[in-house]
This record gives C-alpha cells, structure tokens and sequence, in this order.
C-alpha cells in the first residue's frame, strides 16, 4: 500500500499531460524577506523623524538652539545634566551643526539632538522616555601613503599640486626641527615621504604620523625613520642617531635673518664697525621666544644694551643667550630650570636694537661661537641591544623610499604603500 500514492501521482502526472495540462510541482517555502534598514551618519533611521540642521552661532546656548522646537526647558536642564559626565555643553562651536531630529506634525516634538564634535565623534542628546546623552567613536582607519616632490616656490605649493595635505609640512618641519630650517628651503630641494592619512566613513579627515622619509637640502641628503625602542617612539637617521638635538636650530618663529653672526658688522644703532657674535632672528614684537635646549637660568633681567634678556647655562659645555625681548615671562628667573621649546620670553627691541628681533647668542667652552655652522650634539641614541631591529626596520623603509616613481618637476608621484 505504501507504493500507492507515489504510483497514483505518476498515473495522474501522465493523465494531466496527456490532456495538455501541467503537472503540479512540489515547491520549497519561502524565506520572508528581511527588509534592511538604511541609517544615516549618525546611525538613525531617516524615516523615523523629520531632521533639521541648526548652525551654531556665537553666544548661541543650547536652549536657544531647540527653541523653535517642542522641548520643556526642564527636559533640556535634565539631558544636559546627563551629558556633564561626557561632554561639556559649553564647548558647542560656533559653526558646526547640531541635528534635530523631531516628529513630522506641526507639534515638532525633539526625540534627539546630535553635535558633530569633530570628524570622530559625536554627542547624542536623547529625548526619549529615558532622558540620557553619550559619546559615539566612529571609526578611524588609518592608510600608509608616499610621495616624491621637487620644490619650485615652496614646499607648501608642492604638497598642493601631489594632492595632499599641506600641513603635512608642518608634520615634516617637526621631524626636521633640529636639521633643516624649513623657512630658508630652496629651489631645487627634493624630498619623499612615507607617512598616515586618517578616514573616517570613506573621507580623508587628517594626517597621522610621518613613518620615514629622505630630505635634501641643498647639497646634504637627511634620513628620517619612525623607531620604536621599548616605550620609547622617535625619528633617527640611517646611522641610529636621534633626530633630536640637544638644541633647536632657531629660537622664534622668524621672518628673516636680520643679521648673522660676523667678526665685523655696522651696527645700525651705534653707527660703527663691531663685532656681532650672535644671529638676529626678526619677528612681530610679542612672539614668543623658546628655550633652545634643556638647561637652568643663570640671569634674566634688563640691561642697557641688551635690553631685557635671559641666559641658559646647558650643561658644562654650552650656554644660550635671548636679548632686546619686549618682556621676560613671568616666573623666568636665575635658578629656574627649563626645558627645550619653553616660552621664556617675548619679542621686541628693548636695549639698543631698532626693530622687533631677538639676538640669539650661543656659547661653547666659554667662547661664542656660530651656531648655524655648529655640528649639535644628538640626545639619547639607541641601545647597542636594539641596534639589529633598527637596522631591519631602516632597510625596509629605505628600500620602500627609493622604490618611488622619479621626482619630477611641480611634485612628482603619489601612493599607497604596499603593505607598510
């Protein structure tokens, strides 16, 4: 008997066939389709509520901002309160958007408010049953890119035309602040550079860090390699040595050299021949003037020709001295330690100076001496133990920097590293 139902249905296969009709065919069920929700950049469902866009303003507060809106001022003071532990209200930027997000009929009433605090988080400011505010970190993703250039009119300019980033220049004059003086580059100068752009949804946000680079300068070539040794992470050249100085190469952030140092020059106030044993970096009056290494203040106070000035006693070898600043900072005084980069005073033309500038002084064994024409002492060189790595680690980079496309002229190649 258990042969007779799948014999019947072949028998009444072939009769419906015969006649010209279909015979039936099993079929499977059906999975329901999943309907797949499309989220905004903030992760809300568009559809969900209408979204308006309202642009911070000077002296805006963030009552101001939902005032069009249907929102009681009591539900406003309790989100805000719920926000202090992650985000302060009071820092709401002038120019960014806060997006509301409210119901479609007339009545408008907010169920979030969303603040783009900078392209890798934003604030949720949730005015639902339980009111409530939080954080979201997008994600970063980080991508290794290299180009070659050639400088025409500047490094600026020659970023600009290889599409990239130009404050990558002020990436690259950090890496290079103890070598190379990034205001005196020249026509000519060639570089390549292996470095980190950071994107956020697909769209490039900003730069990360420099990994390695090669730089010539006039007629001398500077290696760069990003190493990290222990806790310890900075750039060295091809040899080991620690980028960093013992001292930075200029003390201000200066317009030009006024005057260099000279066995003779005209002095513009005394109006006669005299020695200049120190180099004039001329600035706007208040710009703020570093510390060039780390070292204690032997004096700091207001002399006739100097005008007011401190001096740095470095170590038993070197000693730095700052004249005709507009003030010293306050808290700079004889016995003060102070580190390489510190502000220790400001720019002007106290003393007998005729313009704003200060004149940097430098002294080695007891002798002043050029120090533009100094080979300056590197700190804190490599371990012989990591030594093996680094060099592993340079030969990598090396071979990746020369594998770039020859440089050209207006900037040359631009790519992405395989794999670095």
């Amino acid at each position: 008997m258990r042969f007779l139902a799948p014999l019947s249905f072949l028998l009444m296969g072939a009769a419906l066939a015969y006649i010209g009709l279909k015979p039936p065919v099993a079929t499977q069920p059906v999975a329901p389709v999943q309907k797949v929700a499309i989220l905004d950049q903030f992760g809300v469902e568009p559809g969900q509520h209408a979204v308006e866009i309202e642009t911070i303003k000077r002296g805006d507060t963030f009552s101001d901002l939902l005032a069009p809106y249907s929102v009681s001022g009591d539900a406003i003071s309790k989100v805000v309160e719920a926000a202090r532990p992650v985000f302060d209200i009071r820092k709401l930027q002038p120019g960014r958007d806060l997006h509301v997000y409210h119901s479609a009929d007339s009545l408008r009433e907010v169920a979030l408010a969303i603040y783009e605090a900078d392209p890798t988080q934003y604030v949720v400011f949730d005015f639902g049953d339980s009111l409530h505010a939080r954080v979201v970190q997008r994600t970063v993703r980080t991508a290794t890119r290299s180009i070659s250039g050639t400088i025409e009119r500047s490094l600026y300019e020659t970023l600009e035309d290889l599409r990239v980033d130009p404050f990558l220049a002020v990436r690259m004059s950090e890496v290079y602040a103890w070598q190379i003086d990034f205001g005196r580059l020249q026509v000519g100068d060639r570089f390549t550079v292996a470095f980190e752009e950071k994107y956020v949804q697909g769209e490039r946000i900003g730069l990360g860090k420099v990994l390695a680079a090669t730089f010539t300068h006039g007629t001398r070539n500077y290696e760069a390699f990003l190493f990290a040794e222990g806790e310890r992470e900075e750039y060295f050249d091809g040899e080991g040595n620690s980028l960093r100085k013992a001292f930075l190469i200029a003390p201000v952030e200066y317009k030009r050299i006024s005057s260099r140092y000279s066995g003779r020059r005209f002095h513009p106030v005394q109006k006669r021949y005299k020695a200049h044993l120190g180099t004039d970096y001329a600035a706007n009056t208040g710009t703020p003037i570093h510390a060039t290494g780390d070292g204690v203040i032997t004096d700091a106070r207001y002399g006739r020709a100097n005008g007011n000035f401190v001096k740095i006693r470095h170590n038993g070898t070197y000693s730095t001295q700052y004249l005709h600043m507009s003030k010293i900072k306050s808290g700079i005084r004889p016995g003060v330690a102070v580190k390489q980069g510190q502000v220790i005073g400001f720019v002007g033309s106290t003393g007998l100076a005729r313009g704003p500038h200060v004149c940097y002084r430098f002294w080695k064994n007891g002798q002043q001496v050029d120090h533009l024409r100094e080979d300056l002492p590197s700190v804190d060189p490599l371990p012989e133990a990591a030594i093996a790595d680094f060099e592993i680690h340079r030969d990598k980079w090396r071979a990746h920097l020369m594998a770039q496309e020859p440089v050209l002229t207006r900037g040359a190649s631009a790519g992405l590293a395989p794999g670095l």
